[in-house]
Formats: C-alpha cells, sequence, structure tokens
C-alpha cells in the first residue's frame, strides 16, 4: 500500500533498506535538482564531514548511505539516494533527505516529488511519496523528509523546509564545514581561509578552481614626438619659416601676393600708385619755356 503524505505525517517503515527517488517535471529553463543526505547525530548535528553525502561526496564511509545518480525516466528525470537502514551506525538517529538545485530557486522546479521503495525490490509501487511545494518559491535547498529512529524501526516524515542560502547555508546548520572551491591546496591540507569544521576538514561544495593572474609588466613608453600642425581647412600644412621671415605679415586669405594680388616693385621713397597700376615717367622741363604777358591785374600797384 502506497501511503500519500502530507506535510508533517509520519509512517512507519517495515523495509530495511530504502531508495528515496528525487523526481521533477523536465521542461525548458527547469534546473537540475540535486538529492543529497544528511546523517545526524541525536544532538542534531553531523559527527564529522563525511556524515554529508552528496554529489562531491556519493557515499558514506560506512557505505550504508550512498548517491545513485540521475536518471531520465518517462516521469520525469530523477535522483536517488539509498540507506541501508539495518546497517546504520548507533550514533546516528536521522538521516536528511535533501533537494537542491545549484543556488536556483525552486519556484522554476515544477511537480517536486519524493518517493520512497522498498530497495529490496527492483519494481512495484512506492511505499509513500510526498508532493513538495515550497512556501515562497525563493528556496534553493529544501528538506523533503528525514528518516528517523524509533524504539528499534525507522519511520519516515514528509517535511518540505526551506533554505534561501542554498545547499551551503543548510549544511553549516547542521555543522558541516564547506569550501566553495573545488580544487585542493598542493599540500593536501586545508585551504586557506577555510574555517574548520567538525571534522579533519572541510567539504567542497560547487565553486571553481582560482584564475592564475599574470604578473604585471612594465613596458617602456616611446619618447614623445612633437604634434603637427593641422592644416585648416584640409589644405596641406606650410613649411616652417625662420625667425625673420615668421615676422613679415603675411596677406588675407592665405595668398603670397600684396593687396589685389598684383605684384609691384617699390623703390626707396616712391610713392605707390593709386590701385597697384605702375607710374609713367615725368617729361624733362623745356628750357625754350616762357611764361605769357600777365594781364593788368597781375601787374603789382605803385606807391
Amino acid at each position: 500500500m502506497t501511503h500519500a503524505m502530507v506535510k508533517g505525517s509520519n509512517v512507519p517503515l517495515q523495509a530495511t533498506a530504502v531508495r528515496a527517488v528525487l523526481r521533477w517535471a523536465s521542461g525548458q529553463g527547469v534546473p537540475e535538482v540535486d538529492a543529497s543526505a544528511l546523517l545526524l547525530a541525536p544532538d542534531g548535528r553531523v559527527r564529522s564531514d563525511e556524515d554529508f553525502v552528496f554529489y562531491n561526496q556519493p557515499r558514506h564511509p560506512s557505505g550504508k548511505v550512498r548517491l545513485l545518480g540521475k536518471k531520465r525516466e518517462a516521469d520525469g528525470p530523477t535522483d536517488t539516494i539509498q540507506a541501508d537502514l539495518s546497517g546504520v551506525e548507533p550514533g546516528v538517529g536521522r538521516i536528511l533527505l535533501v533537494a537542491s538545485a545549484d543556488d536556483v530557486a525552486f519556484d522554476r522546479v515544477r511537480g517536486l516529488r519524493i518517493l520512497l521503495y522498498d530497495a529490496a525490490r527492483t519494481e512495484g509501487e512506492p511505499l509513500a511519496y510526498f508532493d513538495i511545494k515550497p512556501e515562497t518559491g525563493a528556496e534553493t535547498a529544501l528538506i523533503c523528509g528525514e528518516l528517523y529512529r524509533r524504539g528499534d524501526g525507522w519511520k519516515f516524515r514528509a517535511l518540505g523546509e526551506g533554505y534561501s542560502n542554498g545547499l551551503k547555508g543548510l549544511a553549516n546548520d547542521f555543522g558541516i564545514s564547506v569550501d566553495e572551491s573545488e580544487t585542493p591546496p598542493a599540500d593536501g591540507g586545508t585551504p586557506a581561509g577555510t574555517q574548520p569544521g567538525v571534522g579533519e576538514g572541510s567539504v567542497p561544495v560547487g565553486g571553481t578552481a582560482p584564475v592564475a593572474v599574470a604578473p604585471e609588466v612594465s613596458v617602456p613608453l616611446p619618447p614623445e614626438q612633437p604634434v603637427p600642425r593641422q592644416p585648416t581647412y584640409g589644405y596641406p600644412p606650410e613649411p616652417a619659416q625662420p625667425a625673420a621671415a615668421a615676422a613679415t605679415v603675411q596677406p588675407a586669405y592665405g595668398y603670397p601676393q600684396p593687396a589685389y594680388g598684383y605684384p609691384q616693385a617699390q623703390t626707396a621713397g616712391a610713392v605707390a600708385p593709386a590701385y597697384g597700376y605702375p607710374p609713367t615717367a615725368a617729361p624733362a622741363p623745356d628750357p625754350s619755356f616762357t611764361l605769357p604777358p600777365q594781364g593788368p591785374q597781375f601787374i603789382g600797384r605803385q606807391g
């Protein structure tokens, strides 16, 4: 019989090993969902970083909890975790079953469901299922449910609790020291700047390798060259002139001719003719020239 779970409900488990299958609807723009598990001690925290089973650490050292990986099925893609409940160490009181979407909000994930199967059977109906509906849609990680001890047996509880700070924030709340870099240090020790966790080291969750930066090289600049004078209105520049010639007043409009454009030869003391025409030579005086007789009006008065 399959139990349809609601948030907060629980069901006892008769199976000694279970498969927890996360399923969601595929579609354009839908992110990949990752399944993971945290094995918690009775105090509600992990005993070490090894109690975090996820895509970068897919198997617990005990071998009793492991990630089986993703599949493409007719009803949608899946990611699966298997737990051998009969062999789980006595120091583990709960196993959280978690879904994350690489820091993408779950409002973009449709039809998210967790199904619990008897791992001893390869076929058959699930023992229970729970349709997970985020409360705000801004969650980037969800605790879908938990397997927990009750007396000598185990039970499953549907939860659907969300985190807006992703798998890293969820893991930190339960005592995991998360390192965002996937690249381990060369000496095999704890990466610089990583906070120590409850285990021997920190667990890498996503991130990218550091990028090497080339050393800065100083390149000498060529000597500064004088900026040539640009011609006006597209005419080629005039050649440089000596200082004496530079003092000469240039004619208007840039033409190297005197006013009105006629070249004239000037002599010392000569008066420049009007309008630039060359003067004519003055005739020599006539030595035989005499004035005509004067009229009475020009004769001087007597005494």
